[in-house]
């Protein structure tokens, strides 16, 4: 059974960031709030943890569309291609926050996901927890987002209900507190205009 670790969004106590990050390093699957909804993540160097996340999830690993949640935009070359300035400079703008770029990937991203995915999803959240982890652990994490089977409510919010959803599946659950519902907006940059795949939290209207 996993462990449901209470942490706080405004000061994450660096022990129980520590406990995150040693499980992400033994391959552990977690559950983390971020400035949007909860996520299902690993660490992206675990082959087996990724596969759970898909195992978890009931897709293919071939057709997931998992983020990567990263702590800043300073090392997206290492799984992007070169990315044009108007892009990068409107990633700067409104990151951290609610926004998922989905970018031209680099050979490396194939091989993390032994797949032939061309691209892959940049998540930076305003979120002091799932920042800390990935500081921390020193590289992304892979991020797939919890939903509900409810039809009418499509986003699990109360950490303590994805606990008893989620207790024999996962190593750990972060309550960070209640979640949003509503998930990031997802922005396709891969090609010349940028294209609104999903209007979520994030408002970028006037940035497009």
């Amino acid at each position: 059974m996993s462990l449901l670790l209470k942490i706080y969004p405004e000061n994450p106590s660096p022990k129980h960031i520590n406990t995150v990050v040693e499980c992400l390093n033994d391959g552990g699957v977690i559950i983390f709030p971020t400035d949007t909804v909860y996520g299902i993540g690993c660490n992206i160097y675990k082959t087996k943890a990724i596969e759970r996340v898909a195992q978890i999830k009931g897709i293919k690993l071939s057709k997931a569309h998992f983020s990567f949640i990263c702590y800043d935009l300073s090392n997206l070359s290492e799984f992007t291609k070169p990315i044009p300035n108007n892009i990068y400079k409107l990633m700067k703008k409104v990151m951290p926050g609610p926004y998922t770029f989905i970018l031209n990937a680099n050979n490396k991203v194939p091989k993390l996901f032994q797949s032939s995915k061309k691209t892959v999803g940049i998540r930076v959240p305003d979120n002091n927890i799932a920042r800390e982890i990935v500081l921390k652990l020193n590289n992304p994490i892979l991020s797939t987002s919890v939903r509900n089977d409810d039809n009418i409510v499509e986003y699990i919010t109360d950490p303590e209900l994805i606990y008893e959803k989620y207790k024999n599946f996962v190593d750990i659950v972060i309550d960070g507190g209640y979640g949003d519902n509503q998930a990031s907006t997802v922005l396709d940059c891969t090609g010349d205009e940028i294209k609104i795949i999903r209007q979520g939290k994030g408002n970028i209207e006037s940035f497009i």
